[in-house]
């Protein structure tokens, strides 16, 4: 309900810019849909809305225009369309992957459950 709150006091005065970080944090599916609904709908009137978050799909299928940022350094910016011709990437979390030199999740996923289990690295 928090959340909910939150986000309502960020538009209920109509700002013709939004800056929201995590917005569907903590929500329900049926809320964070309708909140995407409302976003779309804002972002078709031209407000401007800077939508902060981990969660690559939800950026990936909302957003007009991305930025990356690593270390404090704008290392891409562009539509997704732009950013998967640039990188090669299939996805947002790949893309976001190649640039930021992040690999070898399932080996560290792999040796997190090996841990688990008393097993060592081979």
């Amino acid at each position: 309900m928090k959340q909910k709150v939150l986000v309502t006091a960020g538009m209920i005065h109509d700002p013709d810019i939004l800056f929201l970080d995590e917005p569907l944090a903590g929500l329900d599916a049926n809320t964070a849909m309708v909140i995407k609904e409302i976003l779309a709908q804002l972002a078709a009137k031209g407000k401007t809305i800077f939508y902060c978050s981990h969660v690559m799909d939800v950026v990936e299928r909302i957003c007009h225009r991305i930025i990356i940022i690593d270390n404090g350094t704008i290392i891409a910016n562009g539509s997704f369309d732009e950013l998967q011709e640039m990188n090669k990437g299939t996805s947002l979390e790949g893309i976001f992957s190649q640039l930021t030199g992040s690999s070898g999740h399932a080996e560290k996923a792999k040796e997190f459950i090996a841990a688990f289990h008393g097993e060592t690295k081979k």
